[in-house]
């Protein structure tokens, strides 16, 4: 008895040493998949983003949720004691660009910092009052740091159609605000939530290429044809290429499911089944997922991933959501804007989230207002301070 042929169609890509793939921005990655050596892809923002933004359902919803829920939350204006209302610059984040409203341009913002690392404004002429004739948000790819003699940025370049434009840092009024995140190794640019989560995204990515594999050979577990010749006789090698050829062309891939096989001969198909390696699969996608959605800080009880018991129901996972990632995200946004319009307009300006108008946070408002109103011991001013109102009325 002699075993001719296992059938692990849904394996056999990861048996081919796929064509190695070189970034013009960043390190080369070794792409070969010999036994035991994981293959990786690029980490440079180009790369990241199309393989976790275009080609991840996870990282994709995640960054969408990020810089929706951030760009929705109401900025409120103020010179530090109180509002400013039909303020020049509140009228420009209303409408920034001519292309653009405000929620669309802070939207691409914050998805800059989620999928680069870092995000870029320019400011765009100067209007008579002092404020940016328009803001715009550019692409990260596109841009480069010119470190100066001292190594702080002195410029820097935007390449776009062939061209380069040049933002120089030392003028009095700054054209361009660099956001970036936090990064321990790097002097002049962020990284990213995709940057942490690239490990987790090509172990879900790899995952949902084996499940489509499956499917594409009709969900059919292995096997093996076994042949059973008189006195140990085997094929002749004529006969073993016909029958692979006639397996590979009548029985492989979707559009062949359910044909029956005729064995004839002393030919005899012996199922395998699914290894527990196979059976794992969905769980080691499951945990990439939920690795990427810590990475990026979104509860997975907000995306529906399985297993998740972290919050007691998705109203309490929402504000976690609101206040351990999209609160800090904004702050940080809205405090560096504060600094550098204030800059442009001559005057002190504070932009911050007003938490008033957050409805997730509408609870814990709720809660704050009554445990205020029932302290008998705080007189109405007392109250008024620690409500963030303002004073008399």
């Amino acid at each position: 008895m002699e075993v001719l042929a296992v059938f692990d169609w849904f394996k056999r890509a990861d048996r081919e040493v796929p064509e190695r793939k070189a970034s013009a921005t960043g390190p080369v990655v070794a792409m070969s998949t010999g036994v035991g050596r994981p293959a990786w892809s690029p980490r440079d923002a180009v790369s990241l983003t199309k393989n976790g933004f275009l080609g991840n359902v996870i990282a994709f919803r995640c960054v969408r949720m990020i810089a929706e829920a951030a760009a929705s939350a109401p900025l409120a204006l103020s010179d530090g004691e109180r509002a400013l209302l039909r303020h020049p610059v509140e009228r420009l984040l209303r409408a920034p660009n001519q292309g653009q409203l405000g929620a669309e341009f802070l939207e691409a913002v914050y998805g800059h910092l989620m999928l680069a690392g870092d995000a870029y404004i320019e400011a765009a002429g100067r209007r008579a009052d002092g404020a940016p004739l328009e803001l715009h948000a550019l692409r990260p790819d596109r841009m480069r740091v010119v470190p100066g003699a001292d190594g702080w940025p002195s410029a820097y370049e935007y390449s776009v159609g062939g061209r380069k434009v040049r933002f120089d840092m030392a003028q009095e009024l700054r054209p361009l605000l660099h956001l970036r995140s936090f990064h321990p190794l790097d002097d002049h640019y962020g990284l990213s939530p995709m940057q942490a989560a690239a490990s987790a995204l090509d172990i879900h990515n790899s995952a949902s290429r084996w499940s489509k594999a499956l499917l594409d050979n009709a969900a059919r577990p292995s096997g093996a044809i076994v042949y059973r010749g008189a006195d140990g006789a085997t094929l002749s090698d004529e006969q073993y290429r016909r029958l692979m050829d006639e397996v590979e062309t009548n029985h492989q891939g979707a559009r062949n499911a359910g044909r029956p096989m005729l064995l004839e001969g002393g030919l005899d198909w012996k199922p395998m089944g699914f290894s527990p390696s196979d059976m794992e699969f969905l769980q080691t996608k499951t945990a990439a997922a939920r690795d990427v959605a810590i990475a990026f800080g979104v509860p997975p009880m907000l995306l529906g991933l399985p297993g998740d018991a972290t919050y007691a129901n998705y109203a309490e996972a929402n504000r976690a959501f609101w206040r351990q990632t999209v609160l800090p995200l904004v702050r940080k946004v809205s405090g560096a804007l504060s600094v550098w319009l204030s800059d442009w307009s001559g005057e002190p300006l504070v932009l911050a989230p007003d938490l008033d108008k957050v409805p997730a946070l509408a609870e814990e408002r709720r809660a704050q207002w009554k445990a205020v109103a029932d302290a008998d011991f705080l007189t109405d001013e007392e109250k008024r301070r620690m409500l963030g109102l303002p004073a008399g009325g």
